[in-house]
């Protein structure tokens, strides 16, 4: 069964376009890689999808209810979650506070902001914190609780992100570069955390990036884009090889066997 559904969908800025007809489906359990070169409308599809952009054309819809001419706070609501290229952490709070800011689309912005700063919902603020918490020991950074967003590393950081998207308890999550910066060992720990998303919570997830081994090594299928359009899809042996993907993309020396940096 298809999760997420885009379809025909399509956006210009300025006269530029953006995205140009573009379809593709995510199914349930399936993480879906999208990569294409810089400029080919990777993170406008995933900004069109969660409502940052409406489109100029086409149908987006997940778990059959059209989101188009939704709002961003709205369609986080049908548990949708989103982290982005740019951290994304507030500087002065913790890092509990920050995966807490994530619940605004699951106890509703009033309710959180207000148990945040009133007595009267100390309950709701111990709920917050118990399901901050809880998503803090599944990515492996409880330890950090207590300590602001400044003081973590920039691949703390990055996962710290994903927890803040993962509290609202999203169906579909979409992730932009994840691993953009990160060091070897943290690229493996991000495909093991992606893995453990999906399998252990049921998340389909959208992956968008560059780092081409991760993508190659954790994605079920792959979209690739080039100019705002699809030019491929497919499981990863069959992108590997493609020649239109090789040419635009890959590059020769990731289709003769060594990786892409």
């Amino acid at each position: 069964m298809s999760r997420l559904v885009v379809r025909d969908v399509a956006i210009a800025f300025g006269g530029v376009v953006a995205l140009d007809g573009v379809d593709l489906t995510l199914d349930e359990g399936e993480i879906l890689g999208v990569i294409g070169p810089n400029g080919a409308g990777k993170t406008t599809l995933l900004n069109v999808i969660c409502g940052i952009n409406p489109p100029d054309r086409g149908e987006i819809g997940l778990d059959g209810v059209s989101l188009v001419g939704l709002k961003p706070s709205a369609i986080a609501a049908r548990r949708l979650g989103r982290t982005f290229q740019a951290t994304q952490l507030f500087r002065g709070m913790t890092v509990l506070e920050n995966v807490m800011t994530g619940l605004h689309g699951r106890l509703g912005e009033g309710v959180l902001g207000a148990a945040l700063q009133s007595r009267r919902l100390r309950a709701t603020e111990a709920l917050a914190a118990a399901l901050a918490r809880d998503v803090l020991a599944f990515v492996g950074m409880e330890k950090l609780e207590e300590r602001l967003a400044t003081e973590l590393s920039f691949g703390q950081q990055r996962v710290i992100e994903i927890a803040r998207a993962l509290i609202s308890a999203p169906r579909v999550l979409l992730l932009d570069e994840p691993a953009v910066g990160l060091s070897l060992n943290r690229i493996v720990e991000v495909d093991a955390l992606m893995r453990r998303i999906r399998d252990e919570r049921g998340v389909s997830i959208v992956l968008v990036e560059h780092v081409i081994r991760l993508v190659m090594d954790v994605s079920d299928r792959i979209t690739v884009l080039n100019y705002g359009r699809k030019i491929a899809e497919g499981g990863p042996h069959t992108i590997r090889a493609d020649p239109a993907v090789i040419e635009a993309y890959l590059g020769k020396d990731l289709h003769a066997g060594r990786p892409a940096p």
